[in-house]
């Protein structure tokens, strides 16, 4: 994977420039966090470079004067949301998030349930919470939000939301995830606080998408693909290119409710302190950009694989139509087919050939390996050992598992477990290669070659099951499949 972030420079630029801001508050600060405090991969996979827990280790200096609220909306709670890279769902996933936090220092003050209704689903979460001993508040559902400025700045408005009780300077508000209701959190504080004398302050964020870099960027089109689900939008801050005369980049939700932040400044100070939502932001990535074509080619592949994600959640019933034609369209704007992604031409044609399921995987030198199933091995247990294979020099016509091996575990399969795939998965063919590590060389060669699939990209032109997925995610090999079953 060619480096093009530079992450060092990143740490040392981002937090000079949050403390900076909250200095200029002083007495209380709302930072809104989108995007993911600790295990942010879309910023790995777009910012190759970006550790996925630079934001927790930046905001670590800061741990002694901030608390987590942590932030879920009802609707998610509702429809069992799940974060498509864990797997979990979004209320398990604020059980891990605050776990994470404590266990790095971190004081979480409480949970905030948003959007909230009535929904039993939200109430029973937040009895599990309680029971857990930890606080939970409701923010509820705002007719016209948020357009409806006298509406959300009144008693009936952000004044119906329960008080979020804090106890420190740096208010950290974060989420599971997008859409959840952070800002809309911190605003409601910020009117809750002045009602008791407090001047609180807020400042967002937000990495993606990128306010200084260009409107059609890859990196910034790869946020839009990221989020289709979402709906969301990059647009021209008309707020900021009326101010300063100059262009930046920010989003259709920001620029939305940015008349409300504005009303709420305006009656907390008598002005606001920012003229437009780019403002508002504290984002400095785009400063940290150390090689433009890396993070160019990194995002067009990522746009591919959000592609084939929601190809995948449509056959699966997940999903309407309408994210799958909305990042088509983003095609157009990077300038790029499926065809991009070189693996995916390489496991279709190999397909194409033999007539069956076919997967490739592209190493790090640009090599470009294929398998194809057979009835010993699923496509992607055969890529696995042709690629190790490739990388130790073993030829290719060395069996590296003998067939008398994985007979018996076929056997096992289906006639004890009852299943109806006999052939081997990835985990399989793992254990089985470390097994015969420690009689056979070969093979010990081959399993030591495993960490540098690090950063490879793999393409299957059928749908892989949950194990698949898991292996190849802990290898740290960027996925996609084609949608069919066979």
């Amino acid at each position: 994977m060619k480096i093009g972030f530079d992450n060092d420079k990143y740490l040392r630029i981002q937090s000079e420039h949050i403390k900076e801001r909250i200095a200029h508050f002083g007495n209380k600060l709302y930072l809104e966090l989108g995007g993911k405090l600790f295990d942010d991969h879309h910023a790995s996979r777009v910012l190759p470079g970006f550790e996925p827990d630079s934001k927790l280790r930046m905001l670590s200096q800061l741990s002694d004067r901030a608390e987590i609220v942590i932030v879920i909306s009802a609707k998610d709670i509702e429809k069992n949301k799940v974060r498509n890279d864990l797997g979990i769902t979004y209320d398990m996933d604020v059980l891990r998030l605050r776990e994470e936090f404590q266990n790095r220092g971190f004081l979480v003050g409480s949970v905030v349930i948003t959007h909230y209704n009535g929904q039993s689903s939200a109430d029973a979460f937040r009895e599990k919470l309680e029971r857990m001993g930890i606080t939970a508040y409701y923010h509820y559902t705002i007719e016209g939000y948020p357009t409806n400025v006298a509406l959300i700045d009144s008693e009936d408005g952000f004044g119906k939301n329960d008080y979020v009780e804090t106890s420190r300077p740096l208010v950290i508000v974060t989420a599971p995830g997008p859409g959840s209701g952070k800002m809309a959190v911190c605003l409601s504080q910020l009117y809750n606080e002045h009602k008791r004398g407090i001047e609180a302050g807020y400042a967002k964020f937000e990495t993606f998408p990128v306010w200084s870099l260009p409107l059609k960027h890859p990196v910034n089109i790869a946020y839009e693909a990221a989020t289709a689900d979402l709906n969301d939008v990059n647009m021209i801050d008309p707020f900021h290119l009326e101010a300063y005369g100059k262009t930046a980049i920010n989003y259709n939700r920001d620029i939305e409710i940015f008349p409300v932040l504005n009303a709420l400044f305006e009656g907390i100070y008598g002005k606001n302190p920012y003229k437009s939502p780019t403002d508002m932001g504290v984002n400095m990535v785009g400063f940290c950009i150390s090689d433009d074509e890396a993070c160019c080619d990194a995002s067009k592949d990522e746009i591919i694989r959000r592609y084939f994600t929601a190809l995948n959640r449509l056959a699966q019933g997940e999903t309407d139509d309408s994210e799958v034609n909305k990042i088509r369209l983003l095609f157009n704007q990077a300038k790029i087919d499926v065809n991009y992604r070189k693996t995916v031409t390489a496991a279709r044609a190999r397909a194409l050939e033999t007539g069956v399921p076919c997967s490739a995987i592209e190493l790090a030198d640009g090599t470009i390996i294929t398998a194809k199933s057979t009835q010993l091995l699923g496509p992607s247990a055969a890529l696995l050992l042709n690629a190790t294979k490739h990388l130790a020099g073993i030829d290719h016509g060395i069996k590296l598992i003998p067939q008398q091996l994985i007979e018996p575990i076929q056997h096992m399969k289906l006639n004890c477990l009852r299943g109806k795939n006999p052939r081997l998965h990835t985990d399989e063919v793992l254990v089985a290669l470390a097994v015969l590590s420690q009689y056979n060389d070969l093979c010990k060669t081959a399993l030591e070659k495993l960490p540098e699939l690090q950063g490879c990209q793999v393409h299957s032109t059928v749908m892989l099951g949950e194990v698949d997925h898991k292996i190849f995610k802990k290898l740290g090999v960027g996925l996609t499949c084609d949608p069919a079953r066979k």
